[in-house]
């Protein structure tokens, strides 16, 4: 008898790429407004504190504290409010999180939702949590003397819990505004929160619920720093990262093109460089040390306040077997080897969100990397918090023999990877790493011992596209020089920047050596690609362009990369090397997929798969309960009151249920500097 549904995991951990919120700028007095909702529409999916200790201590200096200004140019003046620290942490004590958690799960126990609480960016159990950071427990009392320390008070006659907003001696009103974006989930505890800082601390919130598409937007929205309060979530992973959310040179600004994810404009060179080091070491106990420092600084400056660890339900027919839910993991990762009990021919998938491209490089979204998942082969996978070969024939580690670390001479105008993680040449007054792990900085005419690292990955033999021609060397070839070209719209270039070149050895074979200094801790998953879902590892290079236009009748291989995004043959109807092929989209309705014959491990046992999308998660529901949809994943199901109508319908055996706790975390961000 299989289990009708999995019993919620707490020990959950990590994160780096991007997921939810909405924004608005400035701060202060003007009319009360309870709520905007802009638009509906499907969601895709820091001073110097004295770190550690269990509550924080008032601080009453005039300049931010913890905050780094720019030497020029925008966002250097600090926010009239939320540059200040004491306020900053009467947000966190003035915030009952475990409220919220039951506003929007009030079908979990109390022990289930005490295991969502965060208290730092890594959830609880897992190895990167440092004991010795600072805790923000709901605590209004503590949380109005720090508002009074910073000069907000009461109007004179009025009290707490009647609707009384503080205000400093200039008759400036303690009002925020708050974005997020308008899913339903984030309309409930945004509406509790909202009541919870006015009645508890006397702090208003003016929320505004916009679309994904606007808040995500690369020019609009979160990207742009277009906000004071900011809620969204990020997407967890099996390692923590973190270096393009926190450290110093991730500030998204005018002057720098508005890269970077760091949207707080939080600069504490401690914690930056901290961060930046517990990412480039191999040594497990060196990484914990760094993260711990880092998480001292992070909790201490309270510059983005951890809400809690999104609960995700997924949902399947009773008929379908072989199906693998996992908190670090896609559904579709084992599509392979789903079968149906009744000997169907037909899966259907519902998506809530359809997918906007199926060129992965350039969009996060898990609509996109789930449906690349039926087209591609998978070099890893990731589940339960770790990492597995699968077109691998191994995750090449120094403990196998699949990478070498060496130690070489460097000099004044050699290339090596900083601490800053930039790649640059070597001159007087550079800091690097050496090979002992030390921090220096490089004086006229010395030379430095630096750690050199190669890996080398091999892929298993019969590799083959639909077409039946064999993924080749120029395949893979033609990956990493794709995900490298920033003129194909790539997200990030970090990985890129820190190599020094790939050699490749054949068709299934090809070495990657980094620059002196360059040690990122995942190194065993980072491909030519370096998809971090493992798929798209390759790109067809013979493939001929049949659509009408200027690149008619080349080969894949002779496109620019500027053009890629928006060529059918990448972004609509990719060549597959992966179980199944997509044979018709349907824009707005569905994509139908037929089994690949040419498949290197075989033909799926159901050879036809339909993509649905339906944008009403309760019409989801109802269309896995009638029989007309056999899968909902977990961005698709998500955490609403939904949740609760499919366990129930598992527990009377009408579906198969999941429950998990999710890698992806809920936390409002702090804008410390307005234009």
């Amino acid at each position: 008898m299989r289990p009708l549904y999995h019993k919620i995991s707490t020990s959950v951990g990590l994160l780096a790429l991007i997921a939810l919120v909405l924004t608005a700028c400035g701060g202060g007095s003007g009319e009360v407004v309870r709520e905007v909702v802009v638009t509906s529409e499907p969601e895709v999916i820091v001073v110097t504190a004295t770190p550690g200790g269990d509550e924080a201590e008032p601080v009453t200096d005039a300049t931010p504290e913890g905050v780094a200004e720019t030497a020029s140019g925008s966002y250097t003046e600090p926010h009239s409010m939320l540059g200040d620290i004491n306020i900053r942490r009467a947000l966190a004590y003035c915030t009952n999180r475990p409220e919220l958690i039951l506003s929007v799960y009030p079908f979990l126990d109390e022990e289930a939702r005490t295991g969502l609480l965060m208290d730092s960016f890594i959830p609880q159990g897992h190895w990167a949590l440092a004991e010795d950071i600072t805790r923000y427990p709901f605590d209004p009392e503590q949380g109005n003397a720090l508002l009074e320390e910073a000069g907000w008070t009461l109007p004179e006659g009025q009290e707490l819990g009647e609707g009384a907003i503080r205000n400093n001696e200039d008759g400036d009103i303690l009002s925020l505004k708050f974005t997020t974006t308008d899913a339903q989930f984030r309309q409930t505890w945004a509406t509790i929160l909202e009541q919870q800082l006015l009645d508890n601390c006397g702090i208003q919130i003016i929320r505004t619920h916009a679309p994904a598409s606007w808040w995500f937007g690369g020019n609009s929205g979160l990207q742009r720093r277009d906000f004071e309060l900011g809620a969204y979530a990020w997407v967890g992973e099996p390692d923590p990262k973190g270096t393009t959310l926190y450290a110093c040179n991730q500030i998204p600004l005018p002057e720098n093109n508005w890269e970077g994810q760091n949207y707080m404009g939080w600069c504490n060179e401690t914690a930056s460089r901290a961060i930046i080091a517990a990412n480039n070491t191999l040594d497990r106990e060196e990484r914990i040390e760094e993260y711990a420092t880092f998480q001292q600084e992070f909790t201490s400056d309270m510059v983005s306040l951890p809400l809690f660890q999104r609960l995700e339900a997924q949902a399947i027919s009773p008929n379908l077997t072989n199906f693998v839910s996992d908190p670090t993991e896609y559904a579709t990762a084992s599509v392979s080897d789903w079968v149906l009990e009744d000997g169907g021919d037909s899966i259907v998938i519902g998506f809530s969100q359809e997918p906007t491209t199926l060129f992965v490089p350039v969009e996060s979204a898990a609509s996109v990397s789930q449906a690349a998942d039926l087209t591609s082969f998978r070099a890893f996978t990731k589940y339960n918090y770790d990492y597995q070969p699968v077109a691998l024939t191994q995750l090449p580690t120094l403990d196998n023999g699949g990478a070498e670390l060496e130690v070489i001479d460097v000099t004044e105008g050699d290339m090596v990877w900083t601490v800053d993680a930039e790649a640059v040449e070597l001159a007087p007054g550079v800091e690097v790493v050496n090979a002992e792990g030390e921090t220096v900085t490089y004086e006229e005419g010395d030379t430095i011992q630096m750690n050199k690292l190669q890996v080398t990955f091999e892929y298993v033999d019969g590799l083959t596209w639909e077409d039946g021609e064999p993924v080749k060397q120029e395949d893979f070839e033609l990956a990493a020089k794709i995900r490298c070209d920033p003129a194909s719209g790539v997200v990030s270039l970090q990985i890129c920047e820190s190599r020094e070149g790939i050699e490749f050895a054949g068709d299934t074979e090809y070495t990657v050596t980094y620059l002196p200094g360059a040690l990122p801790p995942e190194y065993f998953i980072y491909t030519a690609a370096h998809n971090e879902f493992g798929n798209q590892e390759a790109y067809p290079a013979h493939r001929v362009i049949e659509t009408a236009g200027e690149y008619q009748g080349m080969t894949l291989a002779e496109v620019p990369a500027e053009a890629w995004a928006t060529l059918p043959e990448v972004a609509e109807n990719p060549l597959s090397n992966g179980p199944y092929r997509l044979v018709e989209w349907q824009k707005g309705q569905r994509m139908i997929f037929e089994s690949n014959p040419e498949y290197y491990a075989g033909e799926v046992a159901v050879p036809n798969l339909i993509i649905q999308i339906i944008g009403d998660t309760n019409q989801a529901v109802a269309q896995l309960l009638t029989g007309e949809i056999d899968v909902l994943e977990k961005s698709t199901l998500g955490a609403g009151p939904e949740v609760e109508t499919v366990l129930e319908a598992a527990e009377q055996g009408e579906i198969q249920a999941f429950l998990e706790a999710s890698p992806t975390w809920e936390h409002m961000d702090m804008n410390l500097f307005v234009p």
